[in-house]
């Protein structure tokens, strides 16, 4: 997406003291690589300094402090978690405390339910949604949001086939919400989701957002 945007004022790892660049540039984070956006979300992850795992298998988690399931089809990624065996782990981990991310699809897999349960969610994150709330692929849009976790600049957000959060649960904190109300980015703890596609902007701060989660986890 072509598009000019505002200065980024919050830190990125070449700006940040040595000892600071050092610990973010150490973080082990991996991309949920079954279906999806993958790549755009390895190459933001790069551009901060951080050299992604791919993660196809239980093996893939081993030694992970972060995790990015990204948009897609969600159904096809609830598939393949099951052919590649990787449910049962990848539950396991976030809940001991491995920090997880997901976008679009990704947050639909993380959710406690879904509209009629399909397809089947991870369950964790206490949250209910409806999947392609606005419509078609046609329908996509794009906004500028102002997030107060990411600073003063609104932040580009990308909407395409995208979910709604339409129930936020206990210990979940919105993050930030579209002009009616309606919640685009939610967390609980360890565990971050959002209904749009921060990887598509070319804007780095949702990503250090994630790593500084990781951070604290």
């Amino acid at each position: 997406m072509n598009r000019p945007y505002p200065e980024i004022v919050s830190p990125t790892p070449w700006s940040l003291p040595p000892a600071e660049r050092a610990e973010i540039n150490s973080l082990q984070v991996g991309v949920l690589a079954l279906q999806g956006g993958v790549l755009e979300h390895k190459l933001m992850l790069r551009h901060l300094g951080i050299n992604p795992r791919e993660v196809r298998t239980p093996v893939d988690l081993e030694g992970l402090q972060g995790l990015i399931i990204p948009g897609g089809e969600s159904t096809t990624i609830a598939h393949l978690l099951d052919l590649h065996d990787l449910r049962d782990p990848l539950c396991k981990q976030i809940q001991t405390g491995l920090a997880v991310w997901g976008t679009c699809a990704g947050l639909i897999l993380l959710a406690k339910q879904d509209d009629n349960d399909v397809p089947r969610s991870l369950g964790l994150m206490n949250i209910q949604v409806k999947r392609n709330a606005y419509g078609s692929q046609i329908d996509s849009f794009f906004l500028e949001s102002k997030m107060a976790v990411l600073g003063d600049h609104p932040f580009p957000t990308v909407f395409i086939r995208a979910p709604v959060i339409t129930t936020i649960g206990t210990d979940v904190e919105v993050l930030a919400t579209l002009p009616n109300g309606s919640p685009i980015a939610a967390r609980q703890h360890s565990m971050l989701g959002t209904t749009f596609h921060p990887e598509l902007t070319g804007d780095p701060r949702f990503h250090s957002y994630f790593l500084d989660m990781i951070a604290a986890y």
